[in-house]
């Protein structure tokens, strides 16, 4: 029996098969069908495709072992999840209105143990507003980053993909959002329309994206001449297939870090608004309780306290964050380690 190689741990045999010790002998020999050859790997499974796929998940549980290694991390995980788990129970903790005044003006903390963070000038509950102002702060801070990361990528890709005019074209529209002060155009465009949840949420990614839109460009550009990204084109794959299954997984880590960046700005940006009185005014969040404590700052200065803690160790938490998913994701570091 011949034998040629091996071919994914197996072996070609190209020998036909054995013959019957025992043949009929053949009445007419022109009617039988000649022996074929066993391909006996011909059905075996893509083993190129198993062993990207076992490589990338490998490196998948190498980063993540990176991440929960870095103590800043795990620290900003734990507090963004106790101050997401305090806003998805703020309706059950404190089913009323958190803006309905419950008790006398001027309660401290720890003087009434029904409040334990005290009240305000109106007698409103502080903690109830706390909680349900970190609902506001993170749906908003949330929202805004997806919908300017929506928008941010599709137009960098479009740019850094195909280059040329479309690139010109792009770049311009970017450079007309980023030549104008990104609080000046939010506080124009929530002037403008009605200061409701939605319109700030908008507001903010309309002026997060241009960001995004320069870093994910600057990804495409770098990604686009790639060999695995010329094979894809001289296999004759479309350009959306190119851009979103080929090059833009390869860009995520850079955009993935810049995300937890975003929502802690947005979360400043929602909360800067609601001071200066152009946040929801049927919602209570974390800047309009430090804009109503400001006029007794002297005498009831907890109520500016107490809010702006819950915003500094919010966004605190998210650059922690941040940094440890720069730690892990980006590949200078990855070979250093």
């Amino acid at each position: 029996m011949n034998k040629l190689g091996t071919y994914a741990a197996e072996t070609i045999d190209l020998a036909p098969p054995a013959r019957a010790e025992t043949a009929r002998p053949a009445t007419n020999p022109a009617a039988q069908p000649a022996a074929q050859p066993r391909w006996t790997h011909i059905h075996a499974p893509d083993v190129r495709a198993s062993a990207v796929r076992s490589t990338a998940w490998r490196g998948l549980r190498r980063e993540f072992k990176v991440f929960l290694s870095n103590p800043n991390a795990l620290f900003g995980v734990a507090f963004l999840l106790v101050v997401a788990l305090s806003a998805l129970l703020a309706s059950v903790i404190y089913p009323g209105d958190p803006m309905e005044m419950v008790a006398r003006p001027f309660l401290w903390p720890g003087q009434n143990g029904t409040y334990p963070l005290g009240t305000d000038s109106m007698g409103r509950d502080v903690l109830a507003g706390i909680l349900h102002g970190a609902r506001i702060s993170l749906t908003v801070g949330i929202a805004a980053t997806l919908l300017g990361l929506s928008a941010g990528i599709l137009i960098g890709a479009t740019a850094g993909y195909f280059g040329g005019i479309v690139d010109d074209i792009l770049v311009k529209f970017i450079e007309i959002f980023q030549t104008i002060p990104s609080f000046v155009l939010l506080v124009v465009l929530v002037a403008i329309a009605q200061p409701t949840t939605g319109t700030v949420t908008v507001a903010i990614a309309t002026v997060s994206w241009p960001t995004v839109a320069r870093l994910t460009r600057a990804e495409f550009r770098a990604i686009r001449e790639k060999d695995y990204v010329l094979a894809a084109r001289s296999l004759g794959f479309g350009h959306a297939r190119i851009i979103f299954r080929e090059i833009l997984p390869n860009a995520l880590p850079p955009l993935i870090v810049t995300s937890s960046v975003m929502v802690a700005s947005a979360i400043l940006m929602e909360s800067a608004l609601s001071f200066m009185g152009l946040g929801d005014p049927n919602r209570i969040s974390w800047g309009s309780m430090i804009g109503a404590g400001r006029d007794v700052i002297r005498t009831a200065w907890y109520l500016t306290a107490l809010p702006g803690l819950a915003i500094v160790f919010t966004v605190l938490a998210l650059n922690l964050i941040g940094d440890g998913l720069n730690d892990a994701l980006n590949p200078r570091f990855s070979e250093e380690r």
